[in-house]
């Protein structure tokens, strides 16, 4: 990958360790290669390894954390998930430099031709490693729902297409957000897992009963031992009461069962700080997938920009259509996200982490990614005390 330095033959890093078990705040990782080889307290470290090289450059007091994993991403820095391969390449690189080591690249509805376009244009940057996957966000979509979604591209389910683009996206594809008031059969996720593709629920008006119905059938399928995905909960979907409780109450009940896990973009626009706790206090880490919904202004100035054709304008942390006013994705990355749930917010560094790590690597079965351990991949993102990114070794290699 063009944005990767020399892969390291071996390699000591120390400081403040955050493992799926607690923070160890005198801690090693040894990197061999492109994986890890040890993760823990430096008290413990095996004499073979404590004399090797490390980063002389880095400050005295860091956080090491494993690389960050995005499974809903549009953009960054200019570029856009779409059939430009080389816009595509500028927002994963945007994002693997400021801690995101797994990027899923995020492709808003559009015509089929667009969509089958992007895919094919995608997959070579998913088989190359430069992406984790992809992820449609529709086109079955409600139109009464579909935010910044272009109504005029959201269509009935077709499975015909559902095979074309699983098709050029050659084996890349993996989870497409469907509403499941679109698919009055019930018959895309069990055609999504003949794919070997989950099923995420999303830009929905469906009561409580369909909702908790596809979430059920999503999780039947067994895609890679993966759990239903609920994209971006809150958002685009009709709020939660007391006699309707509609999607929201469906995906957090799910998500408490350990029968999927919800999608949150914490990053102060989309949630208010209490939402975002509450979903914490309701369904732990192990339920939720922190994930950026970054569009192609991400890492920029304030300014007009796009997503998926439309016009949109970014002020400040917020990006909203110039028509309408919608919120479009994001400008954050997942970094943001976590330094704001902790610093801001007051949650558990290590709950924070996994919310942007483990569990969004776990729901859709990404290997090797999302913590540190012996085995995993060499992907390790290390921050000063406050959270902000110092280095990145992605795959062995310093970005």
């Amino acid at each position: 990958m063009t944005s990767d330095g020399p892969t390291l033959d071996r390699l000591l890093l120390t400081g403040r360790l955050v493992l799926p078990g607690g923070v160890v705040e005198d801690g090693a990782v040894v990197v061999e290669g492109d994986r890890i080889s040890y993760a823990g307290p430096r008290t413990e470290l095996p004499d073979l390894w404590a004399g090797l090289p490390t980063r002389d450059d880095l400050p005295g007091d860091v956080t090491l954390l494993p690389g960050l994993v995005d499974v809903h991403c549009h953009g960054g820095a200019g570029g856009e998930f779409g059939p430009d391969a080389d816009s595509a390449r500028t927002a994963a690189a945007h994002h693997h430099r400021a801690g995101t080591t797994s990027v899923v690249g995020s492709l808003v509805s559009a015509p089929a031709s667009v969509l089958l376009a992007g895919a094919t244009a995608l997959a070579p940057l998913v088989a190359s490693g430069e992406l984790a996957g992809l992820h449609l966000e529709g086109p079955f979509l409600s139109t009464l729902r579909c935010g910044a979604q272009d109504p005029a591209a959201l269509v009935d389910v077709d499975l015909d297409l559902v095979d074309a683009l699983v098709a050029a996206a050659g084996g890349g594809l993996l989870h497409m957000t469907f509403a499941p008031e679109r698919d009055p059969s019930g018959s895309l996720p069990s055609a999504l897992a003949g794919h070997g593709v989950l099923g995420a629920l999303g830009h929905t008006d469906a009561d409580h009963a369909t909702c908790s119905r596809a979430l059920s059938a999503v999780l039947g399928g067994g895609v890679r031992g993966g759990l239903p995905l609920v994209t971006h909960l809150f958002n685009g979907m009709p709020p939660l009461h007391h006699r309707a409780p509609g999607p929201v109450a469906a995906a957090l009940g799910a998500a408490a069962r350990s029968e999927a896990v919800v999608e949150l973009i914490a990053d102060g626009v989309h949630l208010d700080g209490a939402t975002v706790q509450l979903v914490f206090d309701t369904v732990g880490p192990a339920g939720i997938a922190l994930v950026s919904d970054a569009m192609s202004a991400s890492g920029l100035d304030d300014g007009t920009y796009t997503l998926g054709g439309r016009d949109v304008e970014v002020r400040g942390r917020e990006a909203r259509l110039a028509e309408g006013g919608s919120l479009a994705g994001g400008v954050s990355t997942l970094l943001d996200q976590v330094r704001w749930c902790v610093t801001e917010l007051g949650i558990d560094l290590v709950d924070a982490v996994a919310a942007a790590a483990a569990t969004p690597a776990r729901s859709l079965s990404l290997v090797g990614v999302g913590t540190l351990a012996p085995g995993s991949r060499a992907d390790v993102l290390v921050t000063d005390r406050e959270l902000h990114p110092v280095g990145v070794l992605r795959h062995g290699a310093w970005l």
